[in-house]
């Protein structure tokens, strides 16, 4: 972080006298306007609901220009990782700043392979949800049930500690996330195999049963691959502010995670994916599609196009373009292209690609559309769809965490307000009220 030769003056017609403020320089990116000193010399906030001009922290993992449609991990660009990589390389490259040798790659490979396996007493927490249970409800409860069974690793200022923690939640999401599933439906729990990589082995657990071996397809494993590559970090979004905040007042990080897990919950969120899906199903077939892009473009109708646009990326989502290609290979490999559901879904595509008030929009599919389509072809429920971003998200929500505990400038968050409540009175008694 720069400091820049030039200053920001804020000046008040008020007559007030004006202040200096430093200007930081990043890698790539705008400049930022260091306002920390702004209530001590003036009095005054700044005012920024959603944080739309705020950066919160300095960080170096995860970088995204959503003018040119970019997305970096650690200054590669996510298409490169997504064609070359698999998701722990891409995992050892968030957590330590550089991609493994093939040597490194071994080593982390098998550390994480040999901590899938989860305490077997925590297979008895399951029996406390209901069967019908969210599979996120489960996930928030058994992700911070974890700091139950692991104290030797929850002194956040010890760098071995926190790398150890990191190690177990990398590990162990895909374990309880199969879990939730298993147990939704009824099924018994599968252990982990260390003979699999940790896309086959998430499959295995989730898609296996005692009574006949399952196959695996590398295929279908490539793309749940990507899914999770894809979705491994995405800069300062609500859920990665979320374990941020919370780890900022020193919480562990089983519990840090589980907080963002919970935020990662809501629809506006990690529910993209979920809604994009519900959206086709309530369309039901192609001839009911001019219908409703009618209703999508009529602004009293209240009809919303799920899976299109973005909060951040104003051109084309980058992460979309790899997951079409995910999603083609998967239609064709199972034989699907013929599917309704599936030709609905390509045909929405086509239009909103051709449209005119889509492209003058820039309302694009974005990777939700098609990573719930994707992952609705390899046999994952629609329930299950948030788990699945969470398992992929934990790497990117510890590797910033672990940033922030490192971080000098680290304080515990505490954003400010602009109050317009009532001013001071007094309480009248009850007979008066």
């Amino acid at each position: 972080m720069n400091i820049s030769d030039t200053k920001a003056t804020l000046s008040f017609s008020d007559g007030s006298p004006s202040i200096d403020m430093p200007i930081y320089k990043g890698t790539i990116g705008p400049d930022v306007v260091d306002i920390r000193k702004l209530y001590g010399q003036t009095g005054k906030f700044t005012y920024d609901p959603g944080f739309m001009s705020t950066a919160a922290c300095n960080s170096s993992i995860t970088y995204i220009d959503g003018d040119k449609g970019e997305l970096l991990y650690r200054g590669y660009p996510i298409e490169q990782l997504a064609e070359n990589c698999d998701f722990l390389e891409t995992c050892y490259l968030l957590l330590n700043g550089e991609l493994p040798t093939a040597e490194q790659k071994k080593t982390f490979d098998d550390t994480v392979t040999k901590h899938t396996m989860i305490h077997e007493q925590m297979n008895f927490f399951f029996r406390g949800f209901r069967r019908d249970a969210h599979p996120m409800s489960v996930l928030v409860g058994t992700v911070g049930a974890l700091a139950s069974f692991y104290h030797d690793s929850l002194d956040i200022n010890d760098a071995k500690q926190r790398e150890i923690s990191a190690i177990r939640l990398i590990a162990k999401l895909p374990t309880l996330v199969a879990m939730a599933y298993k147990y939704s439906v009824g099924q018994p729990f599968m252990y982990p195999r260390n003979d699999l990589s940790y896309s086959a082995n998430f499959m295995h657990m989730m898609f296996a049963n005692p009574c006949e071996e399952y196959k695996v397809n590398d295929v279908l494993v490539r793309a749940l691959d990507r899914i999770l590559i894809l979705h491994a970090d995405h800069e300062q979004n609500a859920s990665t502010s979320t374990v941020r905040l919370a780890g900022s007042s020193g919480a562990n990080p089983f519990a840090c995670i589980a907080a963002g897990i919970a935020c990662l919950w809501g629809p506006a969120h990690g529910g993209a994916n979920e809604a994009a899906l519900n959206m086709l199903k309530e369309i039901g077939t192609v001839e009911n599609i001019p219908a409703f892009i009618e209703k999508v473009k009529d602004k009293n109708s209240g009809v919303k196009l799920m899976g299109f646009g973005h909060r951040v990326y104003k051109n084309f989502d980058p992460r979309a373009k790899l997951m079409r290609e995910t999603c083609h290979e998967v239609l064709e490999e199972l034989g699907l292209q013929e599917d309704p559901l599936f030709k609905l879904a390509m045909e929405l595509e086509r239009i909103a690609l051709e449209d005119e008030y889509f492209v003058s929009r820039k309302l694009y599919p974005n990777v939700d559309f098609y990573s719930g389509i994707v992952q609705s072809a390899l046999g994952i429920p629609v329930s299950m769809f948030t788990g699945i971003f969470a398992m992929a998200r934990t790497i990117g929500w510890i590797a910033q965490w672990n940033e922030m505990i490192a971080d000098p400038e680290q304080k515990i968050g505490r954003p400010r307000q602009l109050f317009v409540g009532s001013p001071v009175r007094d309480v009248p008694g009850i007979d008066q009220r």
